[in-house]
């Protein structure tokens, strides 16, 4: 079956462009994600057994079970014991099941996934700088200083608590139920790319993005909202580019790599064991 438009091709081994590696797990939950959003299924709804979506998507069984365990991982599917696989509910409840069908390969619903988190962080960072109290500010700068910390030793994991940590103390300073969801929302969906695209890692520098963070923060500080706003903005436009620039040289991978791939198959026989998901780190 064809993926949505905008998807990177799931070709098997390799895709269109020519050069990027991909494992078979990897094409096989897109193609179930590209199935749940062709059958029209909704959160709860029961996809077929193992055997079944196997044979639907021409993959091997045990292509297909990596491939559910990365997508209950990252929280799209529910595998209950003796029941069968479903889609996921959402933690969010209504209002995120509308979202049920986000395309995490898709660059199309990537950049408008960037494009809302643009229009929600700008607010929630301008509201911060405008009601945040002492502790507040205190909270959200003591994230964005570990961000920068951890982001100069590389240290990804680190980093990840630290920017969930900085993002989350700006959405609780912004004093605004909605807004604060809506910044978790799009941290959870931004985590779903980053382990289908790039594998858990991140998609450009933690030092930057630990520096912008620190930015925002003394802008906050300092009862900036627009300036607050801004930065944030400029901070999301940062990523984009990274992101961007990352995709197009996991697409443009050198011949070396297609060799590589040539001789170890394609998603009918790979069976590398998927990533582990990590907090989307920017």
């Amino acid at each position: 079956m064809s993926g949505e438009r905008g998807a990177l091709p799931p070709t098997g081994d390799s895709d269109a462009a020519g050069g990027r590696y991909r494992p078979g797990y990897e094409l096989v939950a897109d193609q179930v994600l590209s199935y749940i959003a062709d059958q029209g299924l909704r959160p709860g709804d029961r996809l077929p057994t193992e055997q079944g979506l196997a044979e639907i998507l021409g993959a091997t069984r045990n292509v297909t079970r990596e491939a559910v365990k990365v997508l209950a991982a990252i929280g799209r599917l529910s595998v209950r014991r003796g029941a069968g696989i479903f889609v996921a509910e959402s933690p969010g409840g209504p209002v995120d099941d509308q979202l049920a069908h986000f395309q995490p390969t898709s660059m199309e619903h990537v950049l408008m996934l960037l494009d809302y988190r643009t229009l929600i962080e700008s607010e929630t960072a301008r509201r911060a700088a405008a009601q945040a109290t002492p502790i507040e500010v205190r909270a959200i700068r003591e994230g964005a200083e570990s961000s920068l910390v951890a982001g100069r030793a590389a240290d990804s994991d680190a980093f990840a608590r630290a920017d969930a940590d900085f993002h989350d103390a700006i959405g609780i300073a912004a004093h605004n139920v909605f807004l604060r969801a809506g910044v978790g929302s799009v941290r959870r969906f931004a985590a779903q790319s980053d382990v289908l695209l790039f594998h858990g890692d991140v998609p450009g520098s933690l030092e930057v993005a630990g520096r912008q963070h620190v930015a925002i923060a003394e802008a906050i500080a300092a009862g900036e909202p627009e300036g607050a706003a801004d930065l944030m903005a400029e901070h999301i436009a940062t990523t984009q580019h990274q992101f961007e620039r990352k995709i197009r040289d996991r697409v443009f991978d050198l011949a070396g790599n297609r060799g590589t791939t040539a001789a170890g198959g394609g998603s009918k026989g790979d069976e590398a064991a998927p990533p582990s998901p990590r907090s989307s780190a920017s």
